[in-house]
């Protein structure tokens, strides 16, 4: 199991277009992946969870993978949220 945190830049957050990316990116991996915002931990392929979350800019939310490509699943996500969900 891989955790790594991560700053939510962009104003917006994961928030309906940027979430949409995130969990496309997700679901390229066959690494179950979760999505935590301080105590709450959702699947981060659900459009629903992630959104459930009310992510929004300046957030820290933690990025967790279990499964044979968790480190490339989590650093990918990482990168994603870095670079303010360009697609």
């Amino acid at each position: 199991m891989l955790v790594k945190e991560v700053l939510v830049e962009n104003q917006v957050g994961l928030h309906a277009r940027p979430a949409t990316f995130f969990i496309q990116k997700a679901n390229e991996f066959k690494a179950t992946i979760w999505v935590e915002k301080e105590e709450r931990r959702v699947n981060a392929k659900s459009l629903l969870g992630v959104l459930s979350l009310g992510i929004i800019g300046g957030t820290v939310i933690k990025i967790i993978a279990d499964g044979s490509d968790e480190e490339l699943a989590v650093d990918s996500l990482v990168d994603l949220v870095k670079s303010g969900f360009a697609s």
